[in-house]
């Protein structure tokens, strides 16, 4: 199939996990689902409204490719809606990936903001499978509001199944939220590693994750074991429009994932 052809895909399972936010499970209607990496993302296409890049965020006990969705536009929101059933395009996996096995022997820590949580949900779930190759691991996760705050149950899985440190901050707090308020960078602070020994993944809105890597190089840790997933307007995924084009990288072919040494100094450029 051209890789610029959407290929048809059921909706398997839908779980509402917010008010505007699901989680879908794709399978393909014709074979096997392509494998795919933690970090890379596919096309989505809802028909007759348009296309937009979904990293992954898990991958079903059929091989479904998982995606968690936010309703922020006219095809987020008509993805959000669709039912099991329903038939949606897809094209992918495209782009680099999470390499969670060179962190083996390492401390880790995933930093996520918002709907960052979810391509980072695939990497703890590979840590959380080969616990013991890993060091410490700590996971900290900022939110708007409690009630954003994406997979509840699956992160207190983490800190007592798996022996993840977990710590969650959100912006504006209700009156039962017992937690701390206030940016990610926060919960650094909370957290025990051993900076030159540590390797981080991060993703998230593009200041949080710029304030997260400057403040773990800082306390020592190496800006190339600082990797983030890194976002722009993707219209081909294939390295031929340019939309997502950042310096002399296509963040679809070059990225998403990166890491902070390679892109710091792209980042620190003013958009106009």
């Amino acid at each position: 199939m051209h890789p610029m052809t959407p290929a048809p895909y059921r909706v398997r399972s839908r779980r509402p996990d917010r008010a505007d936010t699901v989680t879908l499970a794709l399978e393909p209607l014709r074979g096997p689902s392509p494998a795919f990496l933690p970090g890379q993302f596919d096309m989505l296409y809802a028909r007759g409204i348009g296309e937009i890049p979904i990293s992954m965020s898990g991958r079903g006990r059929t091989g479904a490719h998982v995606h968690t969705i936010r309703a922020v536009g006219a095809v987020s929101d008509a993805l959000c809606r669709a039912r099991p059933g329903d038939v949606v395009g897809l094209r992918g996996p495209f782009g680099t990936s999470w390499d969670v096995p060179a962190a083996a022997g390492r401390d880790v820590v995933v930093a996520a903001g918002g709907l960052g949580l979810a391509p980072l949900r695939t990497v703890v779930r590979e840590l959380a499978a080969h616990r013991r190759r890993y060091g410490r691991i700590s996971v900290i996760a900022g939110t708007r509001t409690p009630m954003t705050l994406l997979y509840p149950r699956e992160l207190t899985r983490w800190r007592l199944a798996h022996d993840i440190d977990v710590h969650v901050t959100v912006d504006h707090p209700d009156q039962d939220w017992p937690g701390p308020v206030g940016p990610v960078t926060r919960l650094i602070d909370r957290i025990v590693f051993e900076p030159r020994r540590t390797t981080a993944f991060v993703c998230g809105p593009e200041a949080m994750m710029c304030a997260v890597a400057d403040d773990l190089v800082r306390r020592g840790v190496p800006p190339a074991r600082v990797v983030l997933s890194l976002e722009r307007n993707m219209k081909c995924a294939v390295g031929r429009c340019g939309h997502c084009q950042l310096g002399p990288l296509l963040l679809c072919l070059d990225g998403p994932v990166l890491d902070y040494r390679r892109v710091a100094g792209l980042l620190s450029v003013r958009e106009l």
